[in-house]
């Protein structure tokens, strides 16, 4: 992972898909990586473990969540907000492996973002049924920085918007390894999850695993 993400792969090698100025999709970019990254996911999870956080209004998400890095992403009663300290652990939040930082800033810099610098990694499973609705990403500080959203295991339809929730969303596939980028003029694009559909993954059986890096603080 420390080495050019962007060499040729033969037939397999990435591509940019560019789908506005400021919104890239990388086709395939953490394919050959998935297994090193997959496996880092486990310690991670050893010391914050999966969760359904509530919305404001009280409800479970239907995705489970963790975080990694300096911030990590919760959301209850109170809101939505970065935290420090995992709630569920009174700890720090787990280290971001480096593999992981790599990608996130090799991707965004390929993609215009060269002063990316993650310091938050939330990292969702989905199971069967399990969606995200439409959403803005407006908790972070800085609301030009890129998210840099990595797609593992079984593909899922990715709803992408405009800048309001009324405009119509894109309905783009993402596949084991597709990496999704948008930022500057596009940060604030409306976005979310249909419904998983059942299936299985050589890698994660019946799951998806996304991870979102994200320059919260």
């Amino acid at each position: 992972m420390t080495g050019d993400l962007f060499a040729a792969h033969d037939a397999a090698a990435p591509w940019p898909q560019q789908l506005r100025p400021g919104t890239v999709l990388w086709h395939g970019l953490a394919s050959v990586d998935a297994p090193r990254l997959l496996a880092e996911l486990a310690p991670v999870l050893a010391a914050a473990p999966w969760r359904h956080m509530q919305t404001p209004g009280g409800l479970p998400m239907s995705v489970a969540m963790s975080s990694c890095g300096t911030l990590g992403w919760i959301s209850d009663r109170h809101g939505y907000r970065y935290s420090a300290v995992d709630p569920h652990t009174g700890q720090a939040w787990p280290a971001m492996p480096p593999a992981w930082y790599a990608l996130a800033v090799n991707a965004a810099t390929a993609s215009g973002f060269p002063a990316f610098k993650p310091d938050a990694c939330l990292i969702n499973c989905y199971t069967e049924g399990a969606r995200m609705a439409l959403h803005q990403d407006r908790d972070e500080r800085d609301l030009r920085a890129p998210i840099v959203s990595v797609s593992l295991g079984l593909p899922v339809i990715f709803l992408l918007g405009g800048q309001a929730r009324s405009d119509k969303a894109q309905r783009l596939r993402l596949n084991h390894g597709d990496v999704l980028v948008w930022g500057g003029d596009d940060r604030l694009r409306y976005h979310g999850v249909l419904p998983l559909a059942a299936g299985q993954h050589d890698l994660l059986g019946a799951r998806r695993i996304n991870l979102t890096f994200r320059q919260a603080g």
